[in-house]
């Protein structure tokens, strides 16, 4: 399929995706809903949304920077901005509720693996992704897909299933 920006035109890609970053950011910070939702799936959403309708191009070395260097230096990022001892000393109840359902999560997965394995290829990386992104959200989605290695067409279908 061909885009509107081609998989070539790494300073245009690379301003487009810094805009769209900051779009996502600033919309997150603005409007409720899109704080409830927040800025990384809005990014994933509208990446997916140019992607799809031709203004941005399937694959392209740029997106083979972000997943190997941005990826795994924002993930560490992210997780300095966290206080451990205020999080266990608020919400002890509901670390357990969200232990219990990430165990569920799990094991929705592995009998869905088993009954579905025949069916759906790559469905251990598939898999392994959706829940995690159920776990922890996008930026979870994001690094199982980059420790997998998986393919950029691979991440599409999951994508539009965490959204679903």
């Amino acid at each position: 399929m061909h885009s509107l920006i081609s998989s070539d035109d790494v300073w245009v890609l690379w301003g487009f995706i810094a805009v769209w970053a900051a779009v996502s950011i600033g919309l997150e910070q603005r409007f409720k809903w899109a704080s409830a939702v927040s800025g990384a799936i809005i990014a994933l959403a509208g990446a997916m949304v140019f992607t799809n309708v031709g203004v941005l191009p399937v694959e392209s070395p740029v997106y083979d920077t972000v997943w190997s260097y941005v990826v795994p230096l924002a993930i560490p990022l992210l997780l300095f901005q966290i206080n451990v001892r205020q999080i266990f000393k608020e919400s002890r109840r509901l670390l357990f509720i969200f232990l219990i359902s990430s165990v569920g999560t799990v094991l929705g997965s592995i009998l869905a693996f088993f009954l579905l394995k025949q069916h759906i290829p790559y469905l251990d990386k598939i898999g392994g992704m959706i829940s995690a992104s159920y776990i922890g959200g996008g930026v979870n989605f994001a690094a199982m897909a980059a420790k997998f290695e998986t393919p950029v067409n691979m991440c599409r279908l999951p994508l539009w299933l965490i959204i679903l």
